[in-house]
């Protein structure tokens, strides 16, 4: 007999600690998707807007609440009223950045 006990080491709380990182990593993929999902994915609204300028990136249009759009590529002339796609959650970015009040 000796006065140093002799210590086993537990194996099992290696694998604890290897799943408790595995799931905090899980947590915050899922958050991040989560994020990317409600937060950044678009939510287009036909509507209808007045063209303003045709440019090479695309037409630039008005819409009917006064927000300012870049509607892609169109066959349309300044002034025209037009039926475009316009992506509501870039509108609301920009009543967030440019209070009216």
């Amino acid at each position: 007999m000796s006065a140093i006990p002799n210590r086993q080491t537990k194996k099992s709380s290696n694998y604890k600690s290897y799943f408790i990182v595995a799931g905090i990593l899980a947590g915050i993929g899922l958050a991040l998707l989560g994020y990317l999902m409600f937060y950044v994915a678009p939510v287009e609204v036909l509507e209808t807007v007045k063209v303003v300028a045709v440019t090479s990136q695309g037409c630039i249009a008005e819409t009917l609440d006064g927000h300012a759009v870049n509607i892609g590529s169109c066959d349309a002339e300044p002034g025209d009223f037009i039926s475009a796609l316009v992506d509501q959650k870039v509108k609301e970015r920009a009543e967030l950045m440019n209070p009216t009040n």
